[in-house]
């Protein structure tokens, strides 16, 4: 597994993006720490959830069981944020995602997600399938 940040959009697999809008600055001007979450939820679910083949399984849903942002700089109106994410660990029903923000080429946050795969009727944690383990796989860094 790779320890050190990584502080380049090419270090992460999955790529997307959103544009900033001006009811997302707050009184100083910049864009509201609220905002990052909802930007790192724009990277995980067009990958997670892509209607022509999500990873979840019939009836279950993917939840958030823990969130960490460590905020490296402000991001300002205008523009747009780019996003990376990669899979960094895949256990029985959850995964652990790493995501960056970049701004302009400079970083601006890096989180880690945890995140379950829930079966909806019995509110549990249930199993990833075999087939989204090996795809989730593939968007694992290599270890050189």
């Amino acid at each position: 597994m790779v320890t050190e940040p990584l502080y380049s959009l090419t270090d992460y697999p999955l790529h997307s993006y959103d544009k900033l809008r001006y009811a997302d600055t707050d009184r100083q001007g910049h864009v509201n720490n609220a905002v990052f979450s909802t930007m790192l939820e724009t990277g995980r679910a067009e990958f997670l959830l892509a209607p022509e083949k999500p990873f979840h399984e019939a009836g279950c849903a993917f939840v958030i069981a823990r969130l960490e942002i460590d905020y490296l700089g402000e991001i300002r109106w205008p523009g747009r944020v780019e996003i990376g994410t990669r899979i960094m660990t895949i256990g029985k029903s959850s995964m652990t995602l790493e995501q960056a923000l970049f701004q302009d080429g400079r970083p601006v946050a890096r989180a880690r997600t945890v995140i379950v795969q829930m079966n909806e009727s019995t509110r549990r944690s249930h199993p990833l399938s075999d087939d989204a383990v090996q795809r989730l796989n593939k968007l694992m860094p290599k270890v050189v």
